[in-house]
């Protein structure tokens, strides 16, 4: 069962049709019954290169994600290398240890399944794919992030997609922040229509 969470569709509406075509082709999960998953979608003021520029870092999550102080990549970057996360304090968690599942440059798409740390999130894999749009007449990115994890004991489905929820939420709005602020300093010219 989805969830789909997106800042511009009250909640119980659902996405609009491109979003879930997105979702369908880029954002496969298969949530087992111990499981939760969902996508949460967040349209940002700025033109997609821009935003993948953030985004792609497998190397710099604390680039835009407020909750890392520290990422250190063991060898290169490439599919399967794995990162070491540092939280900051305030969270239930002091690191990750993650692993680059997927990186395409050209459709925009990265994947990444935690592999381990003192957090709850057991068998998390996430999908973080952006797409080019138009908004108010300028060129425009719509990110959705999309996850599944195991519920831990103690805690329903629900608990468990709202606390995720909140975390990415929490990002997009830091990745929607800068990318928009260097959008503005990148004086990106309205798109003839």
């Amino acid at each position: 069962m989805w969830r789909l969470a997106d800042e511009m569709n009250p909640p119980g509406i659902g996405c609009r049709g491109m979003e879930a075509e997105y979702v369908r082709r880029f954002h496969l999960h298969e949530p087992t019954e111990n499981q939760c998953s969902s996508a949460v979608f967040k349209h940002i003021k700025a033109p997609v290169h821009l935003v993948w520029s953030l985004v792609r870092r497998f190397d710099q999550p604390q680039n835009y994600k407020p909750f890392v102080s520290r990422c250190i990549v063991q060898g290169g970057v490439g599919i399967g290398s794995l990162r070491e996360v540092n939280i900051k304090s305030g969270l239930p968690a002091t690191t990750s240890f993650e692993r680059l599942e997927h990186l395409d440059d050209q459709e925009h798409i990265l994947s990444i399944k935690i592999v381990g740390g003192d957090h709850r999130l057991k068998n998390y894999s996430s999908i973080v794919t952006a797409h080019p749009e138009t908004i108010d007449g300028r060129p425009g990115t719509l990110v959705i992030e999309s996850f599944v994890v195991d519920v831990p004991d103690g805690n329903t489905k629900d608990e468990t997609c709202y606390f995720v929820e909140a975390l990415i939420k929490c990002n997009l709005k830091s990745l929607a922040d800068i990318s928009e602020r260097l959008a503005v300093q990148d004086h990106t010219e309205p798109i003839d229509g």
